[in-house]
């Protein structure tokens, strides 16, 4: 095998383009290894244990390109390289050709020749500024997928669409349901009377698929941002959301979910809702408060419906654990929602102590923005997460995996054809280990949420519908509890 290590300067491309060219790269035959991605500090790390050398110098900015493989399989994956990256950059066909209309360049100039009352915008979070600027200015609401934002421009917008009777949902604003479309991370649920205020993407969709699983849907779900009731922030979209969803015919209650709150925000956001006509639910990731499950079983009780059992399905081997393992092993939490991540952290510690990581246990959230800068969310892109998998599976302390899998659109098209095979090769690997899921989804899911849990069950790994049964059954295997 060799190695082919290139670094481009100042040759920009997204990180989803790069993602599928560093995948058909590593699935050409012959080839061990390949990642085509910019030089941010955390794709550099993740080249150097690959075992790749990344020369000295190399920045953000740059492109590196990494390919392990042998010599004629080398030369001809670097001959496709260009071939690739122009084949993913191509923007879709008919724009300005031909005689046909040019496509607008700014968001403006969109919306005048639209009937919309929505921009989305994804671009990097340095940039969007003036783009969400420009959309308000046409009197658009604005949904601001990217992170990466300064907080002092979010709070600038926020201000601008206050005054123009408008809401920006974001920055980091994964998922939203107006009116039944589904923008971002949206699951396929049905619709109904309950509308969602989210300040976290994940969990909302968590919350929806909890409520599609008992026959109960969403009117519409409103994305604030993940920082909206920081103190800062202080909860600006979320009022605004309550407002308008509490003037919405078709919305009978409201459930707030929000990644752990400031709480003099969080006093300020129970206050409106005491003013509200339409009754408000809180789902929130902190001790005393109700978890996203709980949460969903209490709206379901509300509108006088049946708490149903939760979907799981139970894999068919059981760990070997030895006896003087038992009580004694570490539960490690890799997931891709950072609520889902919070929510299962603080389950821990309820059950085992505050102090989690001095005994071992450690829960990461890979879609923070530590971890998506210059990379795609790891909903789209599971490498990151699979190296982590990986390398803790191999870590004789660890005895339990406990890992999300969130569906919809916009998300990975089959994340269990890459998961499965990782799970099933740490727990041929491990005997003793066990790999529980927290699966996301609806059977209506563009990736079916049973098929998932299919592949991974067959895999070896427990699958929950309910993240927290999920997080309670891998304390319970951590404990040496039987099932």
């Amino acid at each position: 095998m060799s190695d082919w290590v290139e670094v481009r300067r100042g040759s920009y491309h997204d990180s989803v383009t790069l993602m599928r060219v560093s995948r058909r790269l590593a699935e050409r035959p012959g080839v061990a290894g390949a990642m085509v991605a910019m030089g941010t500090e955390l794709n550099r790390e993740m080249l150097a244990r690959m075992g790749f050398a990344v020369p000295d110098g190399t920045g953000p900015d740059d492109l590196v390109v990494a390919i392990r493989a042998d010599g004629g399989v080398l030369d001809e994956a670097r001959e496709a390289l260009d071939g690739l990256l122009t084949e993913e950059s191509r923007p879709p066909a008919g724009g300005g050709l031909l005689g046909t209309p040019e496509p607008p360049r700014t968001t403006r100039s969109a919306a005048a020749g639209a009937d919309a009352t929505v921009a989305l915008l994804s671009v990097p979070g340095p940039h969007v500024f003036p783009e969400a600027m420009d959309a308000l200015d046409a009197g658009l609401n604005v949904m601001i997928f990217s992170d990466n934002v300064p907080l002092a421009q979010e709070i600038a917008l926020k201000e601008a669409a206050a005054r123009r009777g408008l809401i920006v949902m974001g920055p980091d604003c994964g998922t939203a349901v107006v009116g039944g479309a589904g923008l971002g991370f949206a699951n396929a649920v049905r619709p109904g009377p309950v509308g969602v205020v989210a300040a976290s993407g994940t969990g909302a969709q968590q919350l929806m698929c909890l409520l599609d699983a008992a026959g109960t849907g969403v009117s519409h779900v409103l994305g604030v941002g993940g920082r909206d009731l920081s103190p800062e922030v202080s909860g600006r979209s979320a009022l605004s959301a309550l407002a308008a969803l509490d003037a919405d015919p078709g919305t009978e209650l409201i459930v707030l979910v929000s990644k752990p709150p400031a709480p003099q925000v969080l006093d300020l956001i129970r206050e409106a809702a005491r003013r509200l006509d339409t009754p408000v639910v809180f789902a929130l990731p902190v001790p005393g408060e109700d978890d996203l499950t709980r949460a969903a079983e209490k709206v379901l009780t509300a509108l006088g419906r049946a708490v149903p059992e939760w979907p799981r399905w139970t894999a068919a081997r059981r760990p070997a654990v030895p006896p003087d393992r038992a009580g004694g092993r570490a539960l490690r939490g890799l997931f891709a929602g950072g609520t889902l991540r919070d929510e299962a952290a603080m389950i821990a510690a309820a059950a085992l102590g505050r102090d989690l990581e001095a005994r071992g246990h450690r829960f990461t959230d890979f879609g923070d923005d530590a971890y998506t800068r210059g990379r795609a969310h790891p909903m789209i892109d599971p490498a990151l997460r699979l190296e982590a998998l990986r390398a803790e599976a191999a870590d004789p302390a660890c005895g339990v995996l406990l890992l999300d899998v969130v569906l919809g659109y916009g998300a990975e098209a089959d994340p269990a054809a890459a998961l499965a095979p990782a799970v099933a090769a740490a727990v041929r690997d491990r005997p003793d280990l066990a790999v529980v899921v927290s699966l996301c989804g609806t059977p209506a899911d563009p990736q079916g949420r049973d098929r998932q849990a299919a592949a991974l069950c067959e895999a070896g790994a427990d699958v929950f519908a309910s993240n927290a049964a999920a997080t309670r059954h891998a304390l319970r295997t951590v404990e040496g509890v039987p099932a």
